[in-house]
Formats: C-alpha cells, sequence, structure tokens
C-alpha cells in the first residue's frame, strides 16, 4: 500500500525557485558554451572577411593539408608532447614516490616547492624563463662560470634551443601539478601491499614496477591525457617566450615555438581575419586530441 503526501504550498514556492535558479545556469551554460560550440563547427564551413561570409563546405578542412604554417605548428606541438610530456611525467612520478617515504623529514615544504610553480602566473614565469634564458642570462653565466660552454648559447634565437627552453619551462611548471596526483594515489596504496611484497623478498625497485606502476595506472592514463589536450593547447608560454624575437610573422627563431593555439590567434587577430578558418584549425586540434585520447585508453586496457 502507497502513501501520497502532499506538498505544501511553501515547498512549491521553494521547488519553484529552485528551478527559476537552476533553468538561469542551464541558460547561462548553453549561451556561453554550448552555441559558441555549434556556431564554430557551422562557421567553419565558411570563409570569413570581416562580416562577409563565403560557403565553402570542407573547403577550409582541405586548406589545412596545404597550409605549411599549420602542418609545421601541429609538427612543433607533437615534438613536444613526445619529449617533454614523457619527462614531466616521469619526474612526477619520482618526486611523488620519494616524497611518500614516511621517513622523509619537512615533507610539506619540499611538496609546497615542487607545486608552487603550478600556481604561478603564466606571463610572469615566461617572462623570468625569457630573462635567464637570453644570451646574458643567469643560465648563460652559471655555465661559462663553471666551464661548461665556452660561448653563450642562444638559447631564444636558435630554433633547436628554443623548444629546449620552451621544453625546460613547461616541465618546471607542471611537474609538480602531476606529481599530486601520484602522491594521492600513492597515499591510497595500502602499506600491507608493500609488507607483504617484503616479506616475499622483493625489492623496492621491484615494487615500484610491480605494485606501484600497476596501481597507479588509472591516474597515469588521467595525467597522460590532460597532459596531452594541454599541450595540443599551448598558447601562453610560446607567445611570451617569442616576444621579441618574433620577427615580422615568425613565432620565435624560425617559427619554432609556432603552435595551433597560437596559428589559431595569428589567423583570427593578426592576419586578415578569417574566422572560419581558425574554426577549422580548432575542431581539427578537438579531433587530433580525441584520437590520441583514444589511443592511450586503448594502451592502457591492453596492458590490463
Amino acid at each position: 500500500m502507497t502513501f501520497r503526501t502532499k506538498k505544501t504550498g511553501i515547498e512549491k514556492v521553494w521547488n519553484r525557485w529552485g528551478w527559476i535558479f537552476i533553468s538561469l545556469m542551464l541558460f547561462g551554460i548553453a549561451l556561453f558554451i554550448f552555441y559558441p560550440i555549434v556556431y564554430s563547427l557551422y562557421l567553419s564551413t565558411f570563409s570569413t572577411r570581416g562580416f562577409l561570409k563565403t560557403f565553402v563546405g570542407f573547403g577550409n578542412y582541405i586548406r589545412l593539408i596545404q597550409d605549411s604554417y599549420f602542418i609545421l605548428a601541429l609538427k612543433n606541438v607533437l615534438i613536444i608532447l613526445v619529449i617533454q610530456v614523457p619527462i614531466m611525467l616521469l619526474l612526477a612520478l619520482v618526486f611523488a614516490t620519494l616524497l611518500n617515504d614516511p621517513r622523509l623529514k619537512f615533507k610539506g615544504i619540499y611538496r609546497t616547492a615542487l607545486f608552487l610553480p603550478a600556481v604561478t602566473s603564466l606571463v610572469a614565469y615566461t617572462i623570468l624563463f625569457r630573462m635567464m634564458f637570453s644570451n646574458e642570462g643567469l643560465i648563460n653565466n652559471f655555465l661559462l662560470s663553471v666551464g661548461i660552454i665556452k660561448e653563450p648559447i642562444r638559447w631564444l634565437l636558435d630554433p633547436f634551443w628554443a623548444k629546449v627552453t620552451l621544453i625546460i619551462a613547461l616541465t618546471w611548471r607542471w611537474t609538480g601539478y602531476n606529481m599530486m596526483f601520484y602522491l594521492a594515489g600513492l597515499q591510497n596504496i595500502p602499506t600491507e601491499v608493500y609488507e607483504a611484497a617484503e616479506i616475499d623478498g622483493a625489492s623496492k625497485t621491484v615494487q615500484f614496477f610491480k605494485i606501484t606502476i600497476p596501481l597507479l595506472r588509472p591516474i597515469i592514463l588521467f595525467t597522460t591525457i590532460t597532459s596531452t589536450i594541454g599541450t595540443l593547447q599551448l598558447f601562453d608560454e610560446p607567445m611570451n617566450l617569442a616576444a621579441g624575437v618574433v620577427t615580422g610573422s615568425s613565432v620565435g627563431p624560425g617559427n619554432s615555438l609556432l603552435t595551433p593555439s597560437v596559428y589559431i590567434y595569428n589567423v583570427c587577430f593578426k592576419y586578415s581575419p578569417n574566422f572560419g578558418y581558425a574554426s577549422a584549425i580548432s575542431y581539427v586540434i578537438v579531433l587530433i586530441a580525441a584520437v590520441l585520447a583514444i589511443i592511450q585508453f586503448k594502451v592502457a586496457g591492453e596492458r590490463k
């Protein structure tokens, strides 16, 4: 037997106001998130010149295949992705393992020091790196004083060293951020698992590869995917490191710091504005990010 309770007038009023508040939030989400997503997809089928729009269908996407600047930007970001992300995640895992040692003193200070770069201003830290890696900056002066180099390295004036500088800057900023995820995962692994492994005679190295890595696999997958997406969206660091090094339309020496996000900005606001073509570039990057994420999920699944 079921009983139905009648709602009082006060409950009806509260429910009405609740729906009003929710509807306002949903309207804001639809207006500022879903509408731009849908409209940019629609816009990617047009070639725009100011307020003039010409329907080109898939013409913008076909144009990308022949766009040397886009191919160069994609190549630059993939190089950074393949080199920087594995180094950063490996360092984050090593630091997290060291800081998870219960015998280590002053762990709070070390954690704060490693995580602090992640909360610093993007503009401030890239300007600082640009000053440190200038021809007469701190890095060159130090390397010259200890005799490692005989002449200053052209960090921001050579295509190869410009990428190295960017990789160092990204690693410095985001290693501590990813370390916190690994540290949280390590603290959730029962100590009894390691104690049992020690009783069985497993060394620390064996424990790391046979226990720690497998149990942290979901977190490793998460940090890998988020780092991949973040690298594909790289904008602030290349723009600020290349400031003062840009000649004409070049971003860094030989466009070595040109990334897809920087190229989208140039297409929208620096060259003759073509928002339709920029929208097409954005959706191609989204597609690449989705494909890479699916591949990473598949690889992680095959190792189970």
